[in-house]
């Protein structure tokens, strides 16, 4: 028998299964920062503005600060946490460091998120689109330059990575595509 007010949820995050008992009315971001330990997200506002707390659920970036967690059961979500492989950045997050498009940081990982979401939907974004991907994302320190800059290199570099991994694919096989 569950406590008064919480209802069991098993919510699947960066690939893992995670059985939780919720209260009814939690909200994503709490139950990811205090209960899973993933902080990458952040509260910056807790009424869907800024963009802080960005993952992507189901492949489409959205803001966990207004999402109940009773409603994640069976969707996928991703965090920033999830990206890189433990010592590997994953390309956006390079990117972003290359670019210099990382100022306090606060903002970051839900801007990667956004990123994410378009990249892997959008593999060749043009500017306007990057900007339209990253419009709910709110930065504070910057004019938001390097972070377009920083997504558009990451889409570039991770064609050319999809390019030399399928010349290789080709290659293994003999030279026949599949």
């Amino acid at each position: 028998m569950e406590p008064s007010g919480m209802i069991p949820v098993t919510l699947t995050v960066n690939g893992r299964d995670y059985p939780l008992l919720v209260p009814r009315t939690e909200r994503l971001l709490w139950t990811l920062r205090e209960r899973l330990g993933l902080t990458g997200a952040k509260c910056g506002c807790g009424t869907n503005d800024c963009g802080a707390c960005r993952v992507i659920v189901d492949g489409v970036a959205r803001n966990s600060c207004v999402l109940l967690t009773r409603n994640m059961e069976g969707k996928s979500i991703e965090t920033i946490e999830g990206l890189s492989d433990g010592l590997t950045l994953h390309p956006i997050q390079q990117a972003f460091i290359d670019a210099g498009a990382v100022q306090c940081g606060f903002c970051t990982p839900g801007m990667i998120m956004s990123a994410k979401a378009l990249l892997d939907s959008n593999p060749d974004p043009t500017e306007e689109e990057v900007r339209e991907a990253i419009k709910p994302n709110l930065c504070r320190c910057t004019g938001y330059v390097k972070i377009v800059e920083a997504v558009l290199l990451a889409a570039r570099r991770m064609r050319e990575a999809d390019g030399e991994n399928s010349a290789h694919a080709v290659a293994a096989t003999g030279g026949v595509s599949a």
